[in-house]
């Protein structure tokens, strides 16, 4: 853990640093308001002593910036001279705590005490902690247990998997248990662009660069600056621009388009792909260079047909975020319903299991999702029977679930058209209009 010391006094400034020693933090100082936010600038800090009066200005101005950019920093302020104003504004901005000069060092060492035992619980539960990935299964537990082991690593790693199985998420879950956690996380999605966008989106340019560059462009790359690069869908990257991002990762140099001043950055690639990127290097169509550039780690990420426990977890995730998106109220999501999804194919994983879930909770009534959905058990006969459970169950209510259903669903692959619609289900456009008004249907 790092700490800044802002202060003037420089025996005070060396009491301070001995006193933070004994608690294993690193240790930068600073005796200026410029200086401070120069290195802040350079570097992060877990904690900052900050002096108020200072030979050219505030402390308070660390204080506000480090509180606007990096509020999970903990403050305390050591001054002489501070308002009353002052101090309350300090509080307010979420210092931790607050000593006058002259202080007494035990006064010191508990707080010093109570800030390293509360940082180190923080980092702790960072660690155990990955929120973004969903689910208790083996496979999601052992892929929870990779990203943890590489995360501190500033090397680059590629991600494979299915379309939709969460590749993004896992990238974003390494950046945020890496040293690299306050900086940006910028993604590029490498086969949504042609070539020609895709190079000045992530090199940048100059004006006048080409038709239309009326003014100079920060590339991604460049926006990307101490933090992570996320380069999905990677083997769709057109191979002229496969030379350029090579030369970029051996170097950390680039050029954007139009200028010839070389730039330099530090970033951690982190590429993700649904293809076979072996394969696609011997067809020629993906530089077996750069494929060991970016390969230095290797997560699989597994498909959602391999860790089925997790589906239940993952619906009432997207049942809150939904419910809480479109304002639906949701006390229920049927056991029918939850196993029907657990039987379905769900080839587009993760994401398609999110768009069901959206789509449920749009159309749901009463406070019920899925109440249509039952299980269906098949005879030795290989007829298809009704699961019935022991309390029973509401047959007037299933079959109007499973007719208002039929009805919404008709409607989709109609595209709205009533007759169409109709003709779908066998019904007359009277009958079908009907069976909309009985239902509140708006088509």
């Amino acid at each position: 853990m790092r700490t800044l010391i802002l202060e003037d006094e420089k025996n005070i400034r060396e009491i301070l640093s001995i006193v933070v020693e004994e608690f294993d933090f690193e240790i930068d100082e600073a005796e200026t308001l410029l200086e401070a936010l120069e290195k802040l600038k350079e570097n992060s800090y877990e904690l900052l002593l900050v002096d108020l009066r200072l030979p050219d200005g505030s402390g308070m101005e660390v204080v506000r910036q480090v509180k606007r950019e990096r509020p999970e920093t903990e403050v305390v302020i050591i001054t002489a001279f501070a308002s009353t104003e002052t101090v309350k504004e300090a509080f307010e901005l979420g210092v931790y705590d607050y000593i006058e000069k002259p202080f007494k060092i035990e006064d010191l060492r508990l707080i010093l005490r109570n800030l390293k035992e509360k940082l180190t619980l923080k980092e702790k539960l960072k660690q155990e902690s990955i929120p973004e990935l969903i689910g208790q299964s083996p496979a999601i537990e052992k892929l929870k247990e990779i990203i943890r082991k590489i995360a501190p690593y500033d090397v680059n790693v590629l991600i494979l998997g299915e379309s939709g199985s969460g590749k993004e998420v896992v990238a974003k879950a390494i950046h945020n248990l890496s040293n690299r956690s306050d900086r940006p996380f910028v993604a590029i999605n490498c086969a949504a662009l042609p070539a020609e966008l895709l190079e000045s989106e992530l090199f940048g340019y100059k004006k006048g660069a080409f038709t239309g560059a009326v003014k100079d462009k920060k590339g991604l790359i460049e926006k990307a600056n101490g933090g992570t690069l996320f380069l999905d869908e990677i083997g769709d990257m057109p191979l002229s621009l496969q030379a350029k991002l090579l030369r970029f990762l051996e170097t950390k140099k680039f050029i954007p388009l139009g200028s010839t001043e070389e730039r330099e950055v530090d970033v951690r690639i982190i590429a993700a792909t649904n293809k076979n990127l072996r394969e696609e290097i011997k067809k020629g169509n993906f530089r077996e260079d750069l494929f060991y550039r970016i390969a230095t780690i290797v997560v699989e990420v597994p498909p959602l047909r391999e860790r089925r426990e997790d589906i239940p977890l993952l619906v009432e995730h997207f049942v809150r975020e939904f419910s809480s998106k479109y304002g639906k109220e949701v006390k229920k999501v049927s056991k029918g319903f939850i196993e029907y999804l657990m039987e379905l194919p769900l080839e587009g994983n993760v994401r398609e299991l999110r768009n069901i879930i959206e789509r449920e909770v749009i159309l749901s009534e009463n406070g019920v999702i899925g109440a249509g959905y039952h299980r269906k058990d098949k005879t030795t006969e290989g007829k298809e029977l009704i699961g019935i459970p022991e309390e029973g169950i509401d047959l007037k209510q299933i079959l109007s679930d499973i007719e208002r259903n039929y009805l919404i669903k008709a409607l989709e692959k109609a595209g709205g058209k009533k007759k169409k619609a109709a003709e779908l289900l066998g019904l007359t456009f009277r009958e079908f209009r009907y069976r909309l008004s009985k239902y509140g249907i708006r088509g």
